[in-house]
């Protein structure tokens, strides 16, 4: 028995769970979710979502067992990368409560690469781990193989989709943004600034949420000041008039939106 309560939630609450289903396109043809402890120095959540994006994965995340369970329920992801530290119990809690119902491929994400933590998350039912600082192609490797292992067909020529917001078309796996079908050249940074802030359109993100977010991939701190250079570069690209913008709205004294409508297709 687990020594925590997880329950199930119906699609009639769903609204009330803030972090259950990450807004990642729902045109990409597989569904994985990772389970993470918060926000990590060294293990960028958002440079892994794009990057996993970028290989043909659609990941929703959570950062507790208890929604991971509703996750399961309700979105039926084909394979689990897990924490095995988790706010509300620990990762190996979580694949013993999820093997008992189901053999959905569990790949443990650790800290610690000690034999007896690595045998445990096997024994346990695990089909493979990755330690951190976390390699996007390690990591991609092995999800592939433990598809191939379980038989789970990838069916990447199938995905063709993409983003379309206004006059505004973004391309996930290639990495790629036009405007009016002519490419917009983003850095790394502004192209996350952008993907997080489509992710969450009509809500307003903090200024300090958007920081945390945007912490570099090798640590490099992205500060108040930086944000606004990013803010303004970026709507200097996207914007027909950077006066009067209509995808990136500052909310004053708080933070910003995308106020713009998103299709996926």
């Amino acid at each position: 028995m687990l020594s925590i309560k997880w329950k199930l939630i119906s699609p009639s609450n769903i609204a009330e769970y803030k972090y259950i289903v990450s807004p990642s396109a729902k045109f990409l043809f597989n569904k994985y979710f990772i389970i993470k402890k918060h926000f990590l120095q060294y293990d960028n959540l958002l440079f892994l979502k794009i990057n996993l994006n970028r290989n043909g994965f659609e990941v929703l995340e959570t950062d507790n067992g208890e929604e991971g369970l509703n996750i399961l329920e309700l979105q039926n992801p084909v394979l689990v990368i897990l924490d095995v530290m988790l706010p509300d119990g620990t990762g190996y809690d979580f694949c013993k409560y999820v093997r008992e119902k189901s053999d959905i491929p569990i790949i443990f994400m650790t800290a610690c690469d000690e034999e007896v933590n690595v045998v445990m998350g096997l024994d346990l039912g695990g089909d493979d781990y990755v330690t951190k600082p976390i390699r996007v192609k390690e990591l991609t490797s092995r999800i592939r193989a433990v598809l191939r292992r379980r038989g789970i067909n990838e069916g990447r020529e199938e995905n063709k989709g993409y983003i379309i917001s206004g006059d505004i078309k973004l391309e996930p796996l290639k990495y790629k943004v036009y405007k009016n079908k002519l490419p917009i050249e983003l850095t790394s940074i502004e192209y996350k600034l952008m993907l997080i802030l489509i992710e969450n359109r009509g809500n307003v993100l903090e200024r300090n949420k958007l920081l945390e977010k945007l912490w570099d991939i090798e640590g490099n701190f992205v500060d108040g000041n930086s944000l606004n250079v990013y803010i303004k570069r970026l709507r200097q690209k996207i914007e027909d008039d950077v006066k009067k913008p209509k995808y990136v709205e500052t909310v004053r004294g708080i933070g910003y939106r995308w106020a713009m409508d998103v299709r996926e297709r």
